[in-house]
């Protein structure tokens, strides 16, 4: 199938006059009227002094959560990632990541670039694992012919896929045996907390369950949570300290933030369980799509549905959805994504014109 990225593509209004529906990412949302609200009556400071009050209370909450001693705030997913890397690693050492995760992959080889961190990239099993046998493998001797190998960084979700509680064991378990810290890109961390913890599950609970196999984790705030921008890095209080200098060194130290904190902090009290809803819309729009001719659908896990169309119609439909008001993404196979701003109409009108394509 043709791998053509609409993303950035601009569309027109839906001939009806309906709304976009927009399914490209979790990262479109707009805060909502309660959201705003809390960001307009956030306490300021300045957060490069660690006075902004807003700042400071949602790092204790996010740390608190996850069963942290800090937490630092970060502008973006990549930011704290990178910050966490040029912690965790110094110039020459490596860290062991999936060949196809978002640090090493999708940040603009930041690690390498600005820390002369050497990935080692291992293949990713299906569900986005790191089998257990590479990762023994790709740690290095402790020898001046190699790198050294620090750091195990995993992702979860991936691809919209939970990497499993006893499968998190084993592999940080390993990485500790061998001498290396670990680390969770965590960007929709809150996605995999509400798909372990199930029905009527606690998924903060889920969370800080996943979070205690790591020595730091990344969660991100403007993804499914729904905040505007930001995400926070959590670990050690000697971790995060030196992690602030490299977030200033990066250029990632923020002056009056809690206006952007505000809106974090309300993500966090009233939009971890509505996660739940994303997911059985993820899982009508798959079924949905899945009953057409012509297309082949990966069952969701949590919010994000993958899908090939036959005959390398890919880029054709992506075309033709764009035309109705309706946008997706075709950088890794046509990519899906529901989120605070999409409701069952919305997923409704991408099937119907999905169907309007491929009967």
């Amino acid at each position: 199938m043709s791998s053509v990225n609409y993303a950035s593509a601009a569309a027109p209004a839906p001939a009806s006059g309906l709304p976009l529906v927009d399914l490209r990412s979790d990262t479109v949302t707009r805060p909502t009227p309660a959201m705003r609200q809390a960001m307009l009556a956030a306490e300021l400071g300045d957060d490069v002094f660690g006075d902004d009050p807003t700042v400071n209370a949602l790092q204790a909450r996010i740390a608190e959560l996850l069963g942290f001693e800090a937490a630092l705030f970060m502008p973006s997913g990549t930011a704290s990632n990178l910050c966490a890397l040029l912690t965790h690693c110094g110039r020459g050492d490596e860290y062991l990541v999936g060949q196809l995760a978002h640090t090493y992959r999708y940040e603009g080889g930041g690690a390498a670039v600005l820390g002369g961190i050497q990935p080692q990239p291992l293949v990713q099993q299906p569900g986005g694992e790191l089998a257990l046998a590479d990762i023994a493998a790709a740690i290095k001797p402790d020898d001046v012919h190699f790198a050294r190998s620090r750091l195990l960084c995993l992702e979860n979700t991936w691809n919209g896929k939970v990497l499993g509680l006893d499968y998190l064991a084993e592999a940080t378990a390993l990485a500790r045996q061998r001498g290396l810290n670990t680390h969770l890109d965590g960007a929709r961390l809150f996605n995999a907390a509400v798909a372990t913890a199930g029905a009527g599950g606690d998924p903060y609970a889920a969370a800080r369950q996943i979070a205690s196999h790591f020595d730091s984790v990344s969660v991100c705030f403007s993804k499914g949570l729904g905040a505007p921008v930001g995400s926070a890095l959590c670990g050690s209080r000697a971790f995060i300290e030196q992690a602030k200098r490299a977030r200033k060194m990066t250029g990632g130290g923020m002056r009056q933030v809690g206006l952007l904190a505000a809106g974090a902090l309300h993500a966090l009290e009233h939009h971890v369980h509505r996660l739940a809803d994303d997911h059985a819309l993820a899982r009508r729009l798959a079924e949905g799509l899945a009953a057409l001719p012509g297309i082949t659908v990966t069952p969701p896990q949590t919010n994000i549905v993958f899908a090939e169309v036959a005959d390398g119609c890919g880029a054709a439909l992506l075309e033709h959805l764009r035309t109705r008001g309706v946008l997706a993404t075709g950088l890794i196979g046509l990519r899906f994504v529901t989120h605070l701003d999409v409701d069952a109409a919305g997923v409704d009108r991408a099937l119907a014109a999905a169907a309007e394509f491929l009967l």
